[in-house]
């Protein structure tokens, strides 16, 4: 993983703010292996949230525990259908998460509307109301398809620098952000 160039030049730098990349590494891996999730089942997709928490997925192995207060959640996987009613529900649990926090968007329903997009009640897609990290397509998709979604969350966490607290090539920290897989 490379870092930036440390800009010596700027008053109030020293050796432990500009070389930082160990720390990062460190502060990084904890922040990757202890993922919160806000439970958020919506519709139907919800379902398969609760299977892939299940035994036979089991998301405990990348040390992902479900939380039902949004202040203690890093993580909010939106399952499902997302209407205009709920969408003012969804933006004040946002609000109430710690920084930093992630978005997955999760099914079809949740990423554009779905099979309900002509509908007058439902939104068009999550990032509408709050900025998404990771989206999850199919209807409803499958647990593999959520924890390889849960995989790109750790890998956004791992680039993450300490000191600035924003994701690299972010230049709007509540834009949406796509990102590969690190080498």
């Amino acid at each position: 993983m490379t870092h930036p160039a440390p800009n010596l030049t700027e008053p109030g730098t020293g050796v432990l703010f500009t070389n930082t990349s160990l720390l990062d590494d460190a502060i990084n891996l904890a922040r990757k292996n202890s993922i919160h999730y806000l439970l958020f089942g919506l519709a139907c997709c919800g379902i398969e949230l609760m299977q892939t928490g299940g035994p036979r997925a089991d998301l405990d192995r990348f040390a992902a525990i479900f939380r039902a207060s949004p202040r203690q959640a890093d993580l909010m996987i939106v399952a499902g259908t997302l209407t205009y009613k709920m969408a003012v529900r969804t933006k004040l649990l946002y609000d109430q998460m710690a920084e930093p926090k992630y978005v997955l968007s999760m099914g079809s329903c949740s990423n554009c509307g779905g099979l309900f997009q002509m509908s007058y009640s439902v939104c068009k897609g999550v990032d509408k109301i709050i900025p998404v990290d990771v989206y999850v397509p199919g209807c409803p998709p499958r647990p593999e398809a959520l924890t390889e979604g849960l995989m790109r969350i750790q890998d956004i966490m791992m680039c993450e620098r300490w000191k600035t607290k924003m994701r690299p090539g972010r230049v709007d920290p509540n834009a949406p952000m796509m990102i590969t897989k690190p080498k």
